[in-house]
């Protein structure tokens, strides 16, 4: 059992917010999932510049790491989260970066990536997790989130949510997949690599996969219908978008509500209760097998 949270803002005037409203929202899935939580925010992006998700042993081990990439990449933006920093650079400089990356700290790992994605996840509840990486104060158009009840593996951030398995892209699971080995096994020989055993991270690479065939994540989702195996819930992000896919069973509880300022996902109802608006809002249960996706 774990707990999903989304909310994609469409109102401009509603990005100060996002932060602080999906903070509310991971903190009533703590019940789902107490032992460990994750999420993604999609804030500010520049052109020629990508951004970094780095995620150090230790908040002192990342503090030390952010500083060595502050002396040696002097125009580099690094902003310190916790155990995790977040490093904006610009394009030409970032192949010499990862090369660093390899080379001077090979413990440090690299959560996500893209222009304008940033990406948190640790054990924890996940109240604590949001409060230690100051999702309150993050601004944007849309995040998605997790929290994670390990029933069948250890309690380790390895296993939190979300998987990044290509630029700016993301996806938070509910569920289990019965044939991620097998689909593993394909991936990799077409050149995705793995850093845990999780079946989620599989289905993220699945999604990356096609989406470099040239599939819209959309078209990506409605094919997964068909190639994905067992039942599940997925969220996944985009650099501009948010989508949602339930299996052809759809026995993970789901619901979700729009109004002309957001759309918002969240596995029980009181995850929306709090989120301004909601009284006037198209409330629904999204249907088996339906892809549903938005983008500004």
């Amino acid at each position: 059992m774990c707990g999903i949270v989304g909310l994609f803002i469409k109102d401009p005037k509603l990005e100060p917010e996002l932060g602080r409203l999906t903070a509310g929202m991971l903190a009533t899935m703590s019940d789902r999932g107490p032992d460990s939580a994750g999420f993604a925010v999609y804030g500010e992006g520049r052109r020629d510049h990508s951004k970094l998700t780095l995620r150090g042993k230790s908040a002192d081990s990342m503090k030390e790491t952010a500083a060595r990439i502050g002396r040696d990449f002097g125009t580099a933006k690094v902003t310190l989260h916790d155990t995790h920093a977040v490093v904006g650079i610009d394009d030409k400089s970032l192949p010499r970066l990862l090369d660093w990356l390899t080379r001077e700290s090979p413990e440090t790992e690299l959560v996500g990536s893209g222009k304008r994605m940033a990406l948190f996840k640790e054990v924890g509840r996940p109240e604590n997790v949001a409060e230690r990486f100051g999702l309150d104060s993050m601004r944007g158009t849309h995040a998605i989130g997790h929290t994670r009840m390990a029933t069948e593996s250890a309690v380790t951030t390895d296993g939190a949510h979300p998987y990044s398995t290509g630029l700016d892209q993301c996806l938070v699971h509910n569920g289990s997949l019965s044939n991620h080995n097998n689909l593993r096994r394909v991936l990799e020989r077409e050149g995705l690599r793995f850093e845990t055993e999780n079946d989620t991270e599989v289905a993220a690479g699945y999604l990356t996969w096609r989406m470099r065939e040239g599939l819209s994540l959309g078209d990506a989702l409605k094919v997964s219908l068909d190639d994905l195996d067992g039942f599940y819930t997925f969220v996944v992000g985009t650099e501009n978008g948010f989508g949602v896919l339930r299996d052809g069973i759809a026995c993970k509880p789901a619901i979700m509500a729009e109004t002309d300022q957001y759309v918002a996902f969240g596995s029980e109802y009181r995850v929306l209760a709090g989120l301004p608006g909601i009284d006037q809002a198209r409330i629904w249960e999204p249907e088996p097998a339906t892809v549903y996706f938005w983008e500004r």
